[in-house]
């Protein structure tokens, strides 16, 4: 499916973008000069006095009658041909109409990918960007899970959860959707210029920041709104009480969205925000029909919808089973040592499988590997692929 983009002329591209770059005026300010002269050339053709007359600050008021913004405009609109990316004013039809309906919602952003994934059933994964192996297993299984139901990951493309996630569902060709705290040219972390790419290919990277514009921290918490306000419903994988997972949860609240959370064990700092959400109301999540049950009745109905179009998908056996004979049954014993949720190192693995040599067991932990059973973490220690 390709999504229809709006025809737009370069001069109203040029418009949408200097209003959204002149100096001192917010989104929800911008939006209301939109609701009081229709365009954003008739904002511009407006005279100083009559911008302060409405209430707009002098300064600000000056910024956009003297049309001082169009210079930089005519920069980011040639960044934007150059990279192809692709200006989503709140005048198209394909910005989300679920995010028109926040309190402040971007009056224009910056896209680069599948713009079709826009139009379609989003749900956001986030958590701690110091997320445990447990945390990070979670978010991967639910995010393949949702993308197999026809759901889009959303999420921030930070380290940790949020870098799962959207591993995940590209790993199974699903949508996965990131929103920037910076401009597109900045990848923030610069560890993630690999999967920004990816997703540019196979996912969506969106930003209501221009390019050039740093990651600067203050950026992140504005940015959240725009996760949440995509989103069906938030999960939370894991968090500390006052993290920015928790921060998103409550916008998420006051957008009226649906939230869920991950528990997690009562002794990790990791867990305290999620299982605050959860003895606070947010929907308990221990499987991931949790969250499809109870997303809102028209986004239940869109996936079945989608489901009926897609073709179910073909049983698959044990990936062991594939080994070859003289190391399934080791292979089985390995597996059944590995944990999903805590990383076993190399040695204790070893120790704990007399009788098997090293170079055996290290050999069916490549095959493992290759077939997507296990994961090998830094230092020498491994995990099974929840």
């Amino acid at each position: 499916m390709t999504a229809a983009v709006a025809v737009r002329t370069e001069e109203a591209t040029l418009h949408w973008l200097a209003l959204s770059l002149t100096v001192g005026l917010g989104p929800r300010k911008a939006r209301d000069l939109l609701t009081r002269f229709g365009t954003p050339q008739a904002v511009f053709r407006a005279s100083a006095s009559e911008l302060e007359s409405f209430g707009l600050h002098g300064g600000t008021a000056r910024n956009l009658a003297s049309g001082v913004a169009f210079e930089e405009a005519a920069a980011q609109h040639e960044r934007l041909k150059q990279c192809g990316a692709t200006l989503i004013p709140f005048d198209d039809p394909l910005y989300p109409e679920q995010l028109r309906q926040i309190y402040d919602p971007p009056i224009a952003m910056f896209a680069k990918g599948r713009l079709e994934l826009l139009e379609t059933v989003m749900v956001a994964i986030i958590g701690s960007r110091r997320a445990t192996a447990y945390g990070k297993a979670v978010a991967q299984k639910i995010s393949a899970e949702l993308c197999a139901a026809g759901v889009t990951v959303t999420s921030g493309m930070a380290r940790g959860i949020d870098t799962a996630a959207h591993e995940a569902s590209l790993e199974v060709q699903g949508g996965t959707i990131a929103v920037f705290g910076c401009g597109l040219d900045l990848i923030y972390p610069t560890e993630n210029r690999k999967l920004a790419a990816r997703i540019a290919l196979d996912g969506l990277l969106l930003s209501e920041y221009p390019f050039g514009s740093p990651a600067y921290p203050q950026n992140f918490p504005v940015r959240n709104r725009i996760i949440s306000g995509l989103s069906a419903g938030v999960v939370v994988v894991e968090g500390a009480q006052y993290s920015g997972s928790s921060i998103t949860a409550r916008l998420a609240l006051d957008q009226g969205r649906e939230v869920f959370a991950v528990p997690g064990n009562i002794t990790s700092g990791m867990s305290y925000g999620p299982n605050l959400l959860i003895r606070q109301g947010a929907h308990l999540v221990i499987q991931t029909s949790d969250i499809l049950d109870e997303l809102p009745e028209d986004a239940r109905l869109r996936l079945a919808a989608s489901r009926q179009e897609r073709e179910p998908p073909a049983q698959q056996e044990l990936p062991y089973s594939e080994a070859p004979a003289a190391t399934k049954e080791l292979a089985k014993r390995v597996v059944k040592q590995l944990r999903p949720d805590a990383p076993t190192p190399l040695d204790d693995l070893l120790d704990a499988l007399p009788g098997a040599s090293a170079s055996e067991t290290i050999a069916v932990l490549f095959d493992l590997e290759l077939m997507g059973l296990v994961k090998q973490l830094p230092g020498k220690s491994y995990v099974l692929v929840w």
